[in-house]
């Protein structure tokens, strides 16, 4: 059984009444089969294409009118920006968002199509983090995080309570036991990792739910490891194709979770990524970025080092400039 839920932890209800408001702006995305080993869930298929309109519609939903009419802020490498951009949009919600100057074009494209207004720093999250505070404090807009908010964990849980719903609906009837579930999910700021390792593991205790991070940016790896969060520096994470995958260590919130429900972390390799998004491209037809692709790596290599059972793969995002794809695409692998 999973640990007692602290008061301070997102429940299973939190992560419910997070599926209810998110309902019609969030798409169900499918499980599709990947050869014999189970199945992947394609973030990538949501309207920001990645899992984070989830987290930001729910928090955004729940602002209070007067914090509506203020606006927003936000710091992100991307996805989460997007997110927030269009959550906003939809909610009729000024929206700024802070991003690195490194941030690819295709993510900044996207931000500025939904209407929000772009600050560029440089490329350390501790920058982003820091202007958005300013902002924030300067023209007392809400202050929206892309992973330390319960609100957020709850939002991105929803991912894992489509899971366990949907291989329930797949049952074969009349089945006494279900098939042991081994689930990955990547691990950024760890606020998708945290929330569906939460609800999976409440919903079924009998899984596993294993985090996957690149090897340039195993911040959370070893910070599971000493037991506490363990910075990395910018320059450091920096290194990875995975860019959703840079923070320097895991949010605090989502740590508190991860260290309750997360069952591991497997460390992949950038050749290790970049296989999994041609593989993506080839046997499933989808268009991943790097960090989306981290978790097929996890199944397509490291599979025999985790507990056998039906694996489910989170693929959490298809926001990649085409020039970089075409030339992972065509590298042989």
């Amino acid at each position: 059984m999973p640990p007692s839920e602290a008061p301070s932890l997102v429940s299973v209800e939190d992560v419910r009444k997070a599926a209810g408001r998110i309902r019609g702006v969030a798409v169900r995305t499918p499980l599709l089969r990947f050869r014999d080993v189970g199945f992947v869930k394609p973030e990538s298929l949501q309207p920001t294409g990645s899992f984070k309109i989830r987290g930001a519609y729910n928090t955004l939903s729940q602002l209070s009118d007067e914090q509506k009419r203020r606006g927003v802020v936000a710091h992100s490498s991307g996805n989460h920006a997007q997110a927030v951009a269009l959550a906003a949009r939809l909610l009729g919600i000024r929206a700024v968002v802070v991003m690195p100057d490194n941030a690819p074009k295709v993510k900044v494209d996207g931000v500025r199509g939904y209407g929000g207004e772009i600050v560029f720093v440089g490329p350390a999250n501790t920058e982003r983090v820091q202007r958005a505070h300013e902002i924030a404090d300067e023209e007392g807009l809400e202050l929206v995080s892309s992973a330390d908010d319960r609100r957020v964990v709850a939002g991105q849980g929803t991912v894992g309570l489509e899971i366990v719903e949907q291989l329930d609906e797949m049952a074969a009837p009349g089945k006494m036991e279900p098939e042991p579930l081994v689930v990955l999910v990547p691990i950024g700021l760890g606020g998708l990792a945290a929330g569906v390792a939460l609800t999976v593991k409440s919903l079924r205790p009998d899984a596993q739910v294993w985090g996957v991070e690149p090897e340039l940016a195993a911040d959370t790896h070893a910070s599971l490891a000493a037991g506490q969060r363990t910075p990395w520096p910018a320059d450091k994470v920096g290194r990875t194709i995975a860019d959703g995958l840079r923070g320097e260590a895991p949010a605090a919130i989502p740590f508190e979770h991860l260290k309750r429900y997360l069952d591991g972390v497997v460390l992949v390799r950038e050749t290790e990524i970049e296989q999994a998004m041609r593989v993506a491209a080839r046997e499933l037809k989808l268009a991943l970025e790097p960090s989306g692709a981290v978790a097929l790596a996890g199944v397509i290599e490291h599979a025999h080092e985790l507990p056998q059972g039906r694996f489910v793969a989170v693929l959490t995002g298809g926001n990649v400039d085409p020039a970089r794809y075409l030339e992972i695409l065509g590298r042989s692998g």
